[in-house]
């Protein structure tokens, strides 16, 4: 069965931009439609699916920031690329913590724009499509949903991960057992464009351990492998490999 075609919901004020975005995603083959102001482009993140949303920053109405932020507190986990002449470091930092998956600025080729498109659409795919054991994962008397981003940890807690925190996990649990390094895990959540560090990979390991590990400074799930990356166990490993 083919998959249906991606909806592309453009968010741009800047009218032949965006009328000229659209018509390029058409000929790619997804079904992209515009919006040219913050509120509406809010409103239909809100109450339409969409694969992937791109989104300027500086919109009338609401600023895509904004708009990035309530989306993701109304636990709307479709992918956001921003486009927007805000290109500085910190407006690219400003945009992931967001909540924001991509940052392309303006002026952009048109090939680039469709290239980060088409990785996000890939990762989002590969993020949907669960392993055949089941989309629910289990181990050390946690248990997490990958469909619905929600589980509840050993102590009974509720846990309601990021997006990123969910991939980061599916990652290393489609390869228990095994070393993961962070460039593969940054390529397979983030895509081609390493931004903003490997570094970053760390700080969400920190956060799946306070989430998961009874003992997050004793990591028994979620071991650290000097120089390299990580390996997930369903099963308790009393040693760490760092």
């Amino acid at each position: 069965m083919s998959r249906p075609t991606a909806r592309i919901l453009v968010i741009e004020d800047e009218v032949h931009l965006a009328e000229g975005i659209r018509e390029n995603l058409a000929a790619e083959g997804y079904a992209a439609e515009v919006a040219h102001d913050g509120r509406e482009g809010l409103q239909r993140i809100l109450s339409e699916p969409w694969d992937l949303v791109l989104l300027d920053v500086m919109l009338p109405g609401i600023d895509g920031f904004t708009i990035c932020e309530r989306a993701r507190a109304a636990e709307r986990d479709c992918p956001i690329l921003f486009l927007t002449a805000k290109g500085s470091v910190d407006d690219r930092i400003r945009g992931l913590e967001a909540g924001g998956d991509d940052y392309l600025p303006k002026p952009f080729h048109l090939k680039e724009l469709l290239l980060r498109v088409r990785a996000i659409i890939r990762r989002r795919s590969w993020y949907e499509a669960m392993p055949s054991s089941g989309a629910t994962l289990a181990f050390g008397g946690n248990t997490f949903d990958f469909r619905s981003f929600k589980g509840r940890s050993w102590d009974g807690r509720e846990q309601t991960l990021t997006q990123k925190e969910a991939m980061i996990l599916k990652a290393l649990a489609e390869k228990e057992g095994e070393v993961v390094s962070r460039e593969e895990i940054l390529e397979k959540v983030w895509g081609y464009d390493l931004f903003p560090s490997t570094r970053t990979i760390d700080n969400f390991i920190v956060r799946l351990r306070k989430r998961f590990e009874r003992d997050p400074e004793n990591p028994v799930h979620f071991h650290t492998v000097r120089g390299v990356g990580y390996r997930f166990t369903r099963e308790p490993e009393g040693r760490d490999d760092e």
